[in-house]
């Protein structure tokens, strides 16, 4: 849900700004909970539970694990014990220096954080079903809380749909875009219709929404026609009587529908209105389809996220004016929220303003879950990618009536995990400098 028609840049509110760090929090506490739980299920020993990055602001042990909240809420994490498995036979444990390589570094780390007699409660002795369980678990949760948000937006609030409500009157009938001295007012404004009316029925057909009321006008004649409508509370019977025009065809996208380089058209009753954009309350069947939607959208970003960095930071090294689709980082969707609440525009209420916060949040969510699914260590997706992979060479293994060959040795990707840790570091850099310096702007 992008921002309502006629919306202008406003002052950024502190409102919108706390509402979006609490939304932050709350889905980083929730992701890193989706982690917890089934961890401490499956026995995992987890010794810390953290919100946040940075000095310890508080913490509390609760039952073996350090629970607690650091300076900076832009991330989380838990602490699974023994991640790693111990160095296969035949390893290699040391570099050309004679140093541990990153990957047997990461081994004893993981390995220090078992104590005698617990064993067991290593990570990496989990099956390969229970490994999965315990690193989708975080980036389902902030799936779950799109759908519930969404639950909210659709059903609670509703969605921008043109309503069976005049929203605007052309002055004229015209075929060249400009009214001319010779133009006649167009058959609404004869009629005596006015922006604000709500359209009851056209020509004794019930108009529920704005739909019903193009099919009425498109079955109907250049006739005298009984409209009913409601304005300032009262119903009142009015006679619109339509007139033929020449208009281009439109396909079920939306679309003009254009063979051969020409424009198709077709002569149709034409009456001269335009519909109002209001919320109007969703089916919970649409939610499904409404995260999937956005869930497309936002994975076809994360997927081409190398290209749109490179034209993010292109633009802004030669100083092109920012797109408002670019992407965005913490301090941009920041500013976002901030412009939806210190708007001041006429026709955008407050209820607006708190379906457009919601809709950002479901964004957050979703971009939570679409990023940590990506198959690249440290994140979410790349343990789950290596869950994946040790549970069908197992699966393999039984097969063929083979050995049972151990648990994944993803440790051996840590120099893949650095690389990725680099990379992400420098892109939200660029991301916080360009937000400042040339902010978006979505209205």
């Amino acid at each position: 849900m992008g921002p309502w028609p006629g919306a202008g840049v406003g002052a950024v509110s502190l409102t919108g700004l706390v509402v979006l760090i609490v939304g932050i929090i709350v889905a980083i506490a929730l992701h890193e909970l989706g982690h917890l739980l089934p961890a401490k299920a499956f026995r995992v020993k987890v010794p810390k539970y953290f919100i946040g990055f940075g000095p310890t602001l508080f913490s509390r042990m609760f039952r073996g694990t350090e629970y607690g909240v650091k300076a900076v809420p832009l991330g989380g994490f838990v602490q699974l014990s023994g991640m790693y498995p111990p160095a296969r036979e035949g390893a290699r444990l040391v570099n050309r220096k004679g140093q541990l390589t990153l990957a047997e570094e990461a081994r004893q780390v993981s390995a220090q954080q078992i104590e005698p007699g617990e064993e067991d409660r290593a990570f990496y002795r989990l099956s390969a079903p229970k490994k999965l369980t315990v690193m989708f678990g975080g980036p389902f949760v902030n799936l779950l809380l799109a759908l519930i948000l969404a639950t909210v937006l659709l059903v609670g609030i509703g969605a921008p749909a043109f309503l069976a409500q005049v929203g605007a009157i052309p002055d004229c009938v015209s075929t060249s875009g400009q009214c001319g001295t010779d133009d006649p007012a167009t058959p609404a404004e004869q009629g005596g219709l006015r922006d604000g009316d709500e359209i009851i029925s056209w020509g004794g057909v019930p108009t529920e929404d704005w739909e019903d009321v193009q099919q009425a006008i498109a079955g109907g004649r250049a006739e005298p026609t009984e409209v009913v409508i409601e304005r300032d509370g009262s119903r009142q019977s009015l006679t619109i009587t339509p007139v033929m025009v020449e208009r281009p065809v439109v396909g079920d996208d939306g679309q003009i529908v254009v063979e051969d380089g020409t424009t198709l058209t077709q002569v149709m009753p034409y009456v001269g209105i335009a519909p109002a954009v209001g919320l109007e309350r969703q089916s919970i069947v649409e939610v499904p389809g409404y995260v999937g939607s956005m869930l497309t959208q936002v994975a076809g970003v994360v997927v081409r996220l190398p290209v749109h960095l490179w034209n993010l930071t292109s633009d802004f090294v030669t100083g092109q004016e920012r797109d408002q689709t670019s992407i965005v980082g913490i301090i941009g969707v920041a500013q976002v929220a901030g412009q939806i609440t210190g708007a001041e525009i006429e026709g955008y209420s407050a209820i607006e303003k708190s379906a457009d916060l919601i809709n950002l949040l479901i964004a957050l969510n979703i971009s939570l879950f679409a990023f940590n699914m990506l198959p690249l260590l440290p994140l979410d997706g790349g343990h789950i990618t290596g869950a994946l992979y040790e549970g069908a060479r197992r699966r393999w293994a039984k097969l063929r009536g083979r050995p049972d060959p151990g648990p994944a040795d993803t440790a051996r990707l840590m120099p893949l995990s650095y690389g990725v840790a680099v990379a992400f570091i420098l892109m939200t850099v660029i991301l916080i400098v360009v937000d400042i310096f040339n902010p978006v702007s979505i209205y």
